[in-house]
C-alpha cells in the first residue's frame, strides 16, 4: 500500500514525528514544536527544584530514555526534567487565541511561557492544552516544561518499571508525543462527537458560534446549536473489509476544522457481538506498542501504520492495545486501514505476584475486589476512573475502537461492578470487558478468560455474555541477531527454530480454538504481535525485521476461523 495516501490532508512540518497529530480536528494554523529542545536534569530530594548547569540537546517527542531522543539516559525517581525552547509569536488576527497542545507527557507536568505558569497536568497517556495568549510577547518567547515522573503506582503506569525485566519494560519519562500550537478565534470549536444511532449519524459540536455549517461531499448542511443528524441510509458501513470514512469540513463563525466520521454500530444480541448487524470472529493479537529505539514511539508515523499492516498481512482483524494509549494517529490509521481495536485502560495500583498471578494460577480466580485483597488507596481509585474517562473521550470518534478492557488480571482492580457501570455510562456504544483474565464480578458485557499453561476448553455459556479468550499462547522463539537481551529470555513454551514454532502455533488453533468456536467462542487475543525487550513471544521480532510465521499459512488459518463463525 502507498502509505502517502494515509497522510493526505494532514499538514506536516520539517521536524520529527510532525504529521498533524489530531486527524479528527485539523486546522491549517498548525505550528509544530517538535525537534531540538534543551533538557536539564534537577533533583527534588532537598526541596529545591533547580536544574543542573549543563544540558542535553534532546529530540522531542522521543523520551530521554530512548536512543531516538539523542539522550538515552536513565531518569531517577527524584529527577526533575527541565525542557526549554524558544518560539516566535505567530501572526495572529484580531481576537485570535494561541493554544499550546501536548499529545502526552509522562507524568506530572508544569508549563511556563516567559516564566509565567500556563498550567499543569497529571497523567502520562492523555493530551492536554493551554491558552497561552495572555503570556505572549512580540518576537521571541521562551517555553519551559518541568516534568517529574516517579513511576508512582498511584497513577496509571502500564508495563513501566524502574527495574525492568521479564514482563516489565523500560520506563519512559517526559514529553513523548507531539507538542504543537494553533491559532483559533475566541469562540472556536472545542471538540466534535460522532455517533451512529437509529436516527442516523449524530454529530455533536462543542464550542463555536451558534450557527454552523457542515460541508460534506459537495453539499452544505447549515444548523444551529450543538447537534446535527444526518440520515444513516445515505452512508455505507465502516468495517475492516471496507473501512469507509466520510471526510467533512465544519465551519463556525471564523473557525474551520476538517474531520471525518463513519457509520458503525456495535451491539450484543443473543450472546454474541454484532458489528453493523453482522456476527464476527475477532481474530486478534496483543499489541503493547513498544519499540527498540523509541520505546513508546517508533521512528516515524509511517512505522505506526506499518505495524497495523503487519497484523493485517497475516490475516488478523483485531489488535488488543494492551495497557497503553497510543498517539491519535495510530487509531486514525486503524480507522483508515480497517482493523478492530480492543483498547485497555492503563492500570495503576501496586502489582502483587501472590494476589494477581500465583492465586489465579492455582485456580483461585474468584477473590473479592474489596477488603484485604482490594486496592484501597482512594487517590489511586479516583485517578484511575478519571484517567479511564479521559481515554473514552479521547477515542470516542474512532470507529475501529469497539471494545474496552477495564481491569487486567487484577492489577489495580477495585469495585469492578461499580467501575464497569460508571465507565459504561460514559460510552454505552462499545463493549466493556470489566475483568480480563480473572477475578470477575457480576457485571461485564463479556466472559473474558486468560489461558496459558493448560489446554483451553470453552466453558459452558453463562447467560447471554459473549465468550472471549482475551489472552493465550505466548509461545517463544528467540531469533539470534534480533534479540533485545541475549542473556535472558521470557516466554512460554520456547522453540528452537521457525518450523517447530509455526507447527506448534498452528496446532494450537487447530486443536483448541477452532473446536471452541462451535461452543460459542467469539474472539481470541494471541500473545503477541511483537517481541518486547526480554519477551520473545511475538510473531515478529522486536525490530520488526523477522516474521516467525508464514503469511500464506496464517491467511489460510484466518479464513477458516472466519468461515467457522458463518457456519
Amino acid at each position: 500500500m502507498d502509505l502517502t495516501k494515509l497522510f493526505e490532508g494532514l499538514p506536516r512540518a520539517d521536524a520529527p514525528f510532525s504529521l498533524y497529530p489530531r486527524p479528527q480536528m485539523v486546522r491549517d494554523s498548525y505550528i509544530c514544536l517538535n525537534g531540538t529542545w534543551h533538557l536539564a536534569i534537577g533533583k527534588n530530594d532537598t526541596g529545591k527544584a533547580e536544574p543542573a548547569d549543563d544540558f542535553y540537546n534532546i529530540t522531542v517527542p522521543f523520551p530521554p530514555q530512548s536512543a531516538l531522543s539523542g539522550v538515552n539516559i536513565t531518569v531517577g525517581q527524584k529527577d526533575l526534567l527541565y525542557y526549554k525552547r524558544s518560539f516566535e509569536k505567530p501572526q495572529m488576527k484580531e481576537g485570535e487565541r494561541l493554544l499550546l497542545h501536548f499529545g502526552a507527557v509522562d507524568h506530572g507536568t508544569a508549563v511556563f511561557v516567559n516564566d509565567a505558569c500556563a498550567g499543569s497536568h497529571a497523567g502520562g497517556y492523555l493530551p492536554f492544552s493551554f491558552d497561552i495568549t495572555p503570556l505572549l510577547k512580540d518576537g521571541e518567547n521562551e517555553l519551559r516544561v518541568v516534568v517529574q515522573d516517579e513511576t508512582d503506582p498511584t497513577y496509571p503506569y502500564g508495563k513501566q518499571k524502574i527495574k525492568r525485566g521479564g514482563m516489565w519494560y523500560t520506563p519512559i519519562s517526559g514529553i513523548w508525543q507531539t507538542v504543537f500550537m494553533e491559532c483559533v478565534p475566541e469562540k472556536h470549536i472545542e471538540s466534535i462527537r460522532a455517533l451512529t444511532t437509529e436516527k442516523g449519524i449524530e454529530l455533536t459540536v462543542f464550542g463555536g458560534e451558534e450557527e454552523k455549517t457542515l460541508l460534506l461531499e459537495g453539499k452544505e448542511y447549515p444548523f444551529k446549536g450543538e447537534k446535527l443528524v444526518l440520515p444513516a441510509e445515505n452512508f455505507e458501513y465502516w468495517c475492516p473489509e471496507d473501512p469507509k470514512l466520510y471526510q467533512f469540513t465544519l465551519k463556525s463563525g471564523k473557525d474551520e476544522v476538517r474531520s471525518y466520521f463513519a457509520r458503525r454500530t456495535v451491539e450484543i444480541k443473543d450472546g454474541d457481538i454484532f458489528v453493523n448487524g453482522k456476527k464476527y470472529f475477532f481474530h486478534g493479537l496483543l499489541d503493547q506498542g513498544y519499540h527498540p529505539d523509541g520505546i513508546f514511539l517508533p521512528p516515524s508515523e509511517e512505522e505506526l501504520a506499518k505495524d497495523i499492516l503487519r497484523a493485517k498481512d497475516l490475516g488478523f482483524n483485531m489488535l488488543r492495545k494492551h495497557i497503553k494509549v497510543e498517539p491519535q494517529l495510530f487509531y486514525y490509521f486503524c480507522d483508515v486501514l480497517g482493523i478492530f481495536v480492543f483498547q485497555d485502560m492503563v492500570n495503576s495500583g501496586k502489582y502483587s505476584f501472590f494476589r494477581d498471578t500465583a492465586l489465579p494460577t492455582v485456580g483461585l480466580k474468584k477473590l473479592p475486589d474489596s477488603g484485604i485483597f482490594c486496592h484501597v488507596n482512594r487517590q489511586t481509585r479516583d485517578f484511575f476512573i478519571k484517567h479511564s474517562k479521559g481515554i473514552l473521550n479521547a477515542l470516542y470518534n474512532h470507529p475501529s475502537v469497539i471494545y474496552y478492557t477495564v481491569f487486567n488480571e487484577g492489577w489495580g482492580q477495585f469495585d469492578c461492578d461499580a467501575v464497569y457501570e460508571e465507565l459504561k455510562s460514559v460510552d454505552p456504544s462499545r463493549v466493556f470487558d470489566a475483568t480480563s483474565g480473572w477475578f470477575a464480578g457480576k457485571k461485564s458485557d463479556v466472559t473474558s478468560l486468560h489461558v496459558y499453561f493448560k489446554k483451553f476448553k470453552a466453558p459452558k455459556r453463562k447467560g447471554a455474555r459473549p465468550l472471549i479468550l482475551s489472552e493465550f499462547g505466548g509461545y517463544s522463539l528467540p531469533v539470534e541477531g534480533h534479540r533485545f537481551n541475549t542473556e535472558k529470555n521470557y516466554g512460554y513454551s520456547t522453540y528452537k527454530d521457525q518450523k517447530s514454532f509455526e507447527e506448534a502455533f498452528l496446532a494450537l488453533y487447530e486443536k483448541e480454538i477452532l473446536p471452541a468456536i462451535d461452543k460459542g467462542l467469539q474472539g481470541t487475543v494471541y500473545t503477541q504481535i511483537f517481541d518486547v525487550e526480554d519477551e520473545t513471544n511475538g510473531l515478529y521480532t522486536y525490530d520488526r525485521q523477522i516474521c516467525k510465521v508464514t503469511g500464506e499459512k496464517m491467511k489460510a488459518l484466518s479464513a477458516r476461523l472466519y468461515e467457522k463463525v458463518k457456519e
